[in-house]
């Protein structure tokens, strides 16, 4: 990856990389969860409740993460139920979803095999093992491509590739794992060695064709990353048009798997929603960034806004352009239509809030809110020094610097008395 991020935690779509397949899993009825990370435990701290880590004393391949979380499983109080299947899922391969393991999970279980892998056909599989099958289309084996020693040309030549998802019968994946070999280009264990190991033996092993590649694409560069990220987004557009979000042009908008959006809700161009931000039914958004914030009901937001995290727009409420809001509640039907700063605030039902009107909310040692009542307008041009207060129905003058609290239905007026120089700029030039 080039990258000093380990590359399951390059993110795609609001999720780091790793809880794609952690997910899936999930969703398929998966009855633990273990995820195998090397002793640094990089991938701890992203982990939801619930799922188990193992951790893999050495990086000598995917044979060696399988036997660290059987080991993992075997060492816990909860032992696993022998009969149960074992799936291994890749954590770079993050599109799998539920219906395609619980496809491979059928498929294992019709097939009574020991051991089923996922294939499917690339027109380019550089850089992923190879399917070898015989004469009788049975699995053969895996091949490794990623070292000139691993494979000949004629078997680089095959299209049908792991993926790296596996469903093994647990005791014969447990009695198997101590015997593979690191006799290879890369002195690694690699996992699909059990596959040559059961079928020596006697043992079943079976394969299923995963239909469509998309799903067992596999992230191996920023440029796969990409690639990958662009798919996980058509989904999730696909989903939320699906519920009768409107998009209007899905190539220039951003949403993140994280949000929730309401029916009859419009987003336009050049949009991005991140993180936990949840919008209600009927709202537009107009070319803007939302991050962890609430949208409700009827609301506008944009074009050019900025909402940060901590911020929710009640209903009917409007947030205009080039406003900023952030760790604000701006209060049902009001409005901030342009222009503004408005951060650590409380805005009450109906107020409006002119151009340019500024909360100064950070003394340079700590936060304060301002509260701004029902019904209030603000004066172009207006900063209110928090912590201060504007009572229901109050109004401040244009220019004015609020640092005391405004009553109820009270004018503020906070600004220096104009006085005119007449004559000014002839004495100025007269000056030099």
């Amino acid at each position: 990856m080039r990258s000093r991020t380990p590359k399951v935690l390059h993110e795609i779509c609001g999720r780091p990389m790793v809880l794609w397949p952690v997910r899936a899993a999930q969703a398929a009825g998966a009855a633990r969860v273990l995820v195998v990370d090397s002793p640094e435990r990089p991938l701890e701290p992203v982990l939801p409740d619930g799922v188990e880590l193992a951790v893999q004393p050495r990086s000598n391949g995917t044979g060696g993460a399988v036997a660290a979380a059987l080991a993992a499983l075997d060492a816990s109080t909860t032992p696993p139920d022998p009969g149960a299947p074992v799936l291994v899922l890749s954590g770079d391969v993050p599109l799998v979803g539920a219906a395609a393991i619980g496809e491979l999970l059928d498929a294992h279980s019709e097939s009574g095999a020991l051991a089923t892998m996922a294939s499917t056909f690339l027109a380019d599989p550089s850089g992923y093992g190879r399917v070898v099958r015989d004469a009788a289309g049975a699995v053969q084996r895996v091949v490794e491509t990623k070292e000139p020693g691993d494979s000949t040309q004629a078997e680089r030549e095959i299209r049908e590739v792991n993926t790296g998802i596996f469903v093994f019968a647990a005791n014969a994946l447990r009695e198997t794992l101590p015997r593979l070999s690191e006799e290879n280009a890369q002195g690694e264990l690699y996992l699909p060695q059990v596959l040559d190991l059961l079928r020596a033996d006697g043992g079943l092993v079976a394969a299923h064709v995963v239909a469509d590649e998309r799903v067992v694409l596999g992230v191996n560069d920023l440029a796969g990353l990409a690639r990958v990220r662009r798919l996980a987004q058509d989904a999730i557009h696909e989903r939320h048009m699906g519920a009768g979000v409107g998009v209007v042009d899905p190539a220039a908008t951003v949403i993140d798997d994280t949000v929730e959006i309401g029916p009859d809700t419009l987003i336009e161009p050049f949009t991005s929603i991140r993180g936990a931000t949840r919008i209600g039914a009927g709202v537009t958004i107009r070319h803007s960034y939302l991050l962890d914030c609430a949208v409700e009901d009827g609301a506008s937001v944009g074009p050019f806004a900025y909402l940060r995290p901590g911020t929710v727009v009640r209903s009917g409420a409007k947030v205009g352009t080039f406003v900023e809001v952030k760790n604000s509640d701006i209060g049902a039907d009001s409005k901030v239509p342009h222009l503004s700063y408005i951060g650590d605030a409380d805005v009450g039902e109906g107020s409006n809030l002119g151009a340019a009107t500024i909360t100064a909310n950070y003394d340079g040692r700590a936060k304060h809110r301002t509260t701004v009542g029902r019904g209030v307008r603000t004066g172009v041009d207006t900063t209110l020094v928090a912590p201060v207060e504007l009572g229901d129905g109050a109004f401040t003058a244009a220019g004015s610097v609020i640092t005391d609290d405004v009553p109820a239905g009270a004018l503020a007026v906070a600004r220096e008395r104009q006085r005119n120089i007449e004559g000014w700029v002839e004495q100025r030039e007269e000056q030099g």
